[in-house]
């Protein structure tokens, strides 16, 4: 029996155990998480990183103890991938996306074609909505060789949920490695407001703040009235010749319109400065799919937080190293091999 790799989850949030239990269906090897969300606000287990942990076991068939709603610490042992049509139900607005992030990787190394439907938030804050993972994440992964597919079946913002998501996950038996540096030309660029029973006024309001940072005069506001709640998430896309960014931010509570508009719009405006290759979101997002393929390197913007937690959880369990340089101004790049 493998040795128990140990990880302490209290230096990071539920990327860190993501990542475990990605890394652990791959290669085999079980692991103890300690500390688990150790720093936030109410550590342990949420129902969201339940759902993963019980979802990577029915897709491995494997073992988990300590999987229970508070828990801080988990001893998890995967068993062997298997394709399949799979369905899972967060209960909560918890993000479908990480969701469908943590089974991705494990399913394209399956020995056959899987289906998801993944139940619950698909536009919640702290999490890549439905369309970052559709125009960003995937087109980012195809040109490794990854092929999957997600469709948005119904849209889920939070608090209320409701949402789901349908994915296709296809074999990949090997990776290219994934070298990106320039972004190329700029191709098209996009605000998007996307609401349920708000009208037009705030929807306005988001989009004359952002037009304020960003001159752009491409301007949609997508009302998806079905569904439960009320909700709003505004979309600033730019794709460029090899690749595309998307930046976004969410309404709430005692939150000016405005101010929702403008904080998506600057962020586009740092990435566009930065000429930067990959996003600051991405960039922690394609760690685990470069270290897979055995290597690669791109350029970034200054990294937060989650790049350095998920590379320490990478590094255990591949025999892969990272490093992180510095470019011209605040540009970054990051390299594995």
């Amino acid at each position: 029996m493998s040795k128990l790799i140990q990880l302490d989850g209290g230096e990071g949030g539920g990327q860190m155990l993501r990542t475990a239990l990605s890394l652990a269906m791959i290669t085999g090897q079980p692991f103890r998480m300690t500390n688990i969300r150790g720093k936030r606000p109410r550590p342990g287990l949420m129902r969201q990183h339940l759902t993963c942990v019980r979802a990577a076991m029915e897709v491995s068939d494997g073992t988990a103890d300590g999987a229970e709603t508070g828990s801080t610490e988990l001893v998890f042992r995967a068993g062997k991938v298997r394709p399949g049509s799979y369905q899972f139900a967060i209960g909560t607005a918890g993000s479908t996306g990480l969701l469908f992030q943590t089974l991705l990787p494990a399913l394209w190394h399956a020995d056959g074609e899987s289906a998801l439907v993944l139940e619950g938030g698909t536009h919640n804050p702290m999490a890549p909505p439905f369309e970052f993972l559709d125009r960003v994440f995937l087109p980012a992964l195809r040109k490794l060789g990854v092929d999957a597919d997600l469709t948005l079946a119904q849209t889920g913002f939070a608090p209320a949920g409701g949402g789901r998501i349908s994915a296709t996950v296809r074999p990949c038996a090997t990776l290219g490695k994934l070298d990106l540096h320039e972004r190329g030309e700029p191709l098209d660029h996009c605000f998007t407001v996307v609401s349920r029973r708000l009208g037009d006024r705030i929807p306005g309001r988001v989009l004359k703040a952002a037009g304020d940072v960003l001159d752009w005069q491409q301007q949609i506001v997508d009302a998806r009235e079905n569904g439960p709640g009320t909700g709003i998430c505004f979309l600033v896309e730019h794709r460029f010749e090899h690749g595309a960014e998307l930046c976004t931010s969410f309404g709430e509570m005692g939150v000016l319109a405005e101010k929702v508009g403008h904080r998506a719009a600057k962020a586009m405006r740092d990435f566009i400065g930065s000429r930067a290759a990959v996003g600051r979101h991405l960039a922690d997002q394609l760690l685990l799919p470069m270290a897979l393929a055995g290597g690669g390197s791109f350029t970034t913007m200054k990294p937060d937080d989650h790049v350095h937690t998920n590379i320490a959880v990478i590094e255990r369990f591949l025999p892969v190293k990272f490093a992180i340089e510095h470019g011209l101004g605040s540009l970054k790049r990051i390299s594995c091999g």
